[in-house]
């Protein structure tokens, strides 16, 4: 069930780049991230209510719900789409593809859980070949005091979203269901949004094009709904660093809808950064330590 469920948020997640991309346009940013959780959150809600769902959960817990939303539907968004602004959205993929590594680290900061030996080479086994992916986007890029800016709205976005999952953890030990608490997340979550657009003036005037409004739905329904419930699910169950491993994957299926829609080239760089990426997992799925089996064969090659 877990590899489904891994499998599900690979094409889910690898799908909204495209839909993230037709958001841009007249409506504020935050606006259009306000609709899509705002959409998210009533649906979860009623469901939840219908359903039988929803837990009932202690007053106290709110605050950590408060600070998941913050973290995982609201600033981390803002961050990334201000990203796009000053740098090619591959390059926001590639600093996001590395929330693994910050996911290791603030387990280990929070937690005292260390990640093992097998999840370090297939994280740096994925990241090279994330870097192979989008190989023309760094050789595009000029550097200046733009990129320095939309490289550190990335990786303000990337922490945001790594500390949300270290919230998640949080509330599954406290035996508070994903579904439950990405619920109350995303009402915090468009309750600052809300703060933000009221605070800077922006419209609340939607565009009404249909690719928006396509684009809109699949963030609010498949994006939100099943994406961060399912996601949160894989964190409870697999860890926060080998299921945020997936982001490292997705953008495999990003590039491939881009290929369709946006007439991306696949080179021979892709290609390895493809294969590289493949064996990240297959590293980091491995129950063996790869040392341990590599020293061992040394050991009986000496005896």
């Amino acid at each position: 069930m877990t590899v489904l469920l891994y499998a599900l948020m690979i094409f889910v997640w690898g799908f909204s780049w495209i839909a993230i991309k037709w958001q841009h346009g007249d409506v504020a940013m935050e606006v259009s991230i306000f609709y899509r959780f705002a959409i998210a959150a009533t649906l979860m809600f009623i469901f939840g209510q219908f359903f039988n769902k929803l837990q009932k959960v202690d007053a106290r817990h709110h605050l950590y719900f408060a600070l998941q939303g913050i973290c995982l539907f609201s600033f981390n968004f803002i961050a990334f789409y201000s990203s796009t602004i000053y740098i090619a959205s591959g390059l926001t993929a590639v600093v996001m593809s590395s929330a693994p590594i910050f996911n290791a680290v603030h387990c280990k900061l929070f937690y005292k859980t260390a990640p093992s030996v097998n999840f370090w080479f297939g994280a740096i086994l994925g990241l090279a070949g994330i870097a192979l992916l989008f190989a023309a986007d760094f050789m595009a890029t000029v550097w200046s005091t733009d990129v320095l800016i939309g490289l550190l709205y990335a990786l303000a976005g990337t922490w945001c979203f790594s500390i949300g999952n270290m919230v998640s953890i949080r509330n599954t030990k406290n035996a508070i269901k994903p579904f439950t608490a990405t619920s109350h997340a995303m009402v915090y979550g468009c309750l600052a949004l809300l703060l933000i657009i009221l605070v800077r003036g922006h419209s609340f005037e939607l565009d009404l094009n249909l690719r928006y409004v396509g684009g809109l739905m699949y963030l609010a329904i498949p994006a939100s709904i099943i994406g961060f419930t399912v996601f949160l699910v894989l964190v409870d169950r697999m860890g926060a660093s080998n299921a945020a491993y997936l982001l490292v994957i997705t953008p495999i299926v990003a590039l491939t809808v881009s290929s369709i829609y946006e007439g991306y080239q696949w080179t021979s760089y892709s290609v390895v950064g493809l294969l590289l990426v493949i064996a990240g997992n297959v590293c980091i799925s491995r129950k063996t330590p790869l040392l341990g089996k590599f020293f061992n064969s040394s050991l009986r090659n000496q005896a």
